[in-house]
């Protein structure tokens, strides 16, 4: 089985092509970088949590969706598979490549918190697409997305 769920924030806004050709397909590239809980060690004295960063692709409607709705700093949890390869640079040396190719993204923090640069503190979840990716439906992601007044505070996912 080759499954693959992690959360992070975006490195940079995605870097959006297209194929060419009658079947044009949307190809999205981005770096999520994903928070690693290490203890105090000789290689990191301050203990200070690190990130690794791991390249995602996305593909077709969810590639659309990285380019319509995915932006630098935003935190996302996205759901795929590895997928390893190779090339020959310029240079003529090999080339090892791992991506993340995604079959799934949502978001992990409201709008509040991502405008706010994820200082918002308190809370940490909701926002999430309901089922699969956000906007890949027949109609416009808005309409797949619950709006909740900033006043409501008995959420029942919500930790105070």
């Amino acid at each position: 089985m080759n499954k693959v769920i992690l959360m992070g924030r975006l490195t940079r806004d995605p870097d959006v092509r297209y194929t060419q050709g009658d079947n044009a397909m949307c190809v999205a590239r981005y770096t999520i970088a994903v928070d690693r809980r290490v203890s105090r060690t000789a290689a990191n004295n301050s203990g200070e949590p690190t990130a690794d960063f791991i390249s995602c692709v996305a593909f077709g409607r969810q590639g659309e969706f990285a380019e319509k709705y995915l932006h630098k700093g935003i935190k996302i949890a996205v759901e795929g598979r590895i997928q390893t390869g190779s090339y020959t640079n310029k240079d003529g040396q090999k080339v090892y490549t791992t991506d993340i190719v995604i079959e799934n993204h949502e978001f992990c923090e409201s709008k509040n918190a991502a405008s706010d640069g994820g200082n918002f503190s308190g809370y940490s979840g909701g926002g999430q697409a309901a089922s699969g990716v956000a906007g890949t439906s027949g109609g416009s992601a808005e309409d797949e997305f619950l709006n909740i007044p900033d006043t409501v505070d008995d959420l029942p996912f919500v930790d105070k």
